[in-house]
């Protein structure tokens, strides 16, 4: 046996037939935000003694960038990236930005081509979240509670409590909590409500936890759950119609009174008086005695 591993690796040799790989000692790193880490990346011998090696990162929304190129750091890692043995990327310090896949390329002078993957998770404890509680609710209406936290890292798990009581992410497992009807994601931190009732009036509050540190909660508030108040929504439109027959009458009033403007009213006919003439009660023209120089008699006249 021994003598044919040893024929399959001498045909190996002599016809030129290789296996060009990358390895790494971790696919997966954790480290705190603020510490340094190293990702391994190594090569088999085929390579030869100086191939060529690059490193390039992809964030979490899929956008990719060099980090090692032409065997030197990209600027905008320069200050806190360097090679080591290499082919090994050591990181002095990391930030949450650093999250995501590294991968390691090797090429060789002949286009020949081996590459490694190693996921980088920066660990960032729980900050306080932030939480949406509606403080009122109206019976079998739609109740949505929202919880938040930006920062965690690896993301944290969402848990939900009422009057310092935990809600089961699935209530229909747990006897205590089969008549509930919430909908609860502890991956996103939505609890819903599709049909609220009074049972459901109480006080809330959202805890965050993860692999990096102690929980954190958000206030507590409280949510309560009212039927329709049809008695007030009566004596509202009571009040409103009262309203509008007081408006009514003080417009009908005023204009009565005059104490508004009238519309404009078509012009009359009107007679114009004229004060007696000067010259006496004569007619225009002459009296009869022929001189022209009678009494003036105004007659009355009209305007238009």
């Amino acid at each position: 046996m021994g003598r044919l591993v040893w024929l399959l690796l001498f045909l190996c040799t002599a016809t030129g037939v290789s296996s060009f790989s990358a390895s790494t000692a971790s696919s997966n790193v954790k480290v705190k935000e603020n510490e340094g880490v190293d990702l391994t990346c190594s090569y088999s011998a085929d390579f030869g003694s100086s191939p060529r090696v690059e490193w390039k990162f992809k964030d979490k929304k899929g956008s990719q960038t060099y980090v090692i190129f032409d065997g030197k750091p990209t600027s905008s890692y320069s200050t806190r990236v360097s090679m080591y043995s290499g082919s090994n990327l050591r990181f002095s310090k990391v930030t949450r930005q650093d999250n995501g896949e590294y991968t390691c390329e090797v090429s060789s002078s002949s286009s020949q081509f081996a590459q490694v993957i190693v996921v980088l998770t920066v660990l960032v404890a729980p900050s306080i979240p932030k939480c949406g509680i509606p403080q009122t609710v109206t019976t079998n209406g739609v109740a949505t509670l929202t919880c938040y936290d930006p920062d965690s890292s690896p993301p944290p798990t969402y848990k939900w409590f009422k009057d310092d009581t935990l809600l089961p992410a699935d209530p229909k497992k747990i006897s205590g909590f089969k008549n509930a009807t919430y909908k609860l994601d502890s991956t996103t931190g939505m609890l819903v409500f599709p049909s609220a009732t009074k049972m459901d009036t109480g006080m809330y509050y959202c805890e965050v936890i993860n692999e990096a540190g102690p929980a954190q909660r958000c206030r507590a508030e409280k949510m309560e759950v009212r039927d329709i108040n049809a008695g007030g929504i009566a004596a509202g439109v009571i009040i409103a119609l009262l309203l509008v027959a007081l408006l009514i009458g003080a417009v009908w009033y005023a204009k009565k009174k005059g104490y508004l403007p009238k519309k404009s009213q078509s012009t009359q006919q009107g007679v114009v008086y004229q004060p007696p003439s000067l010259y006496g009660g004569g007619e225009a023209e002459g009296d009869g005695d022929g001189d022209g120089h009678g009494d003036f008699k105004q007659k009355s006249s009209f305007l238009v």
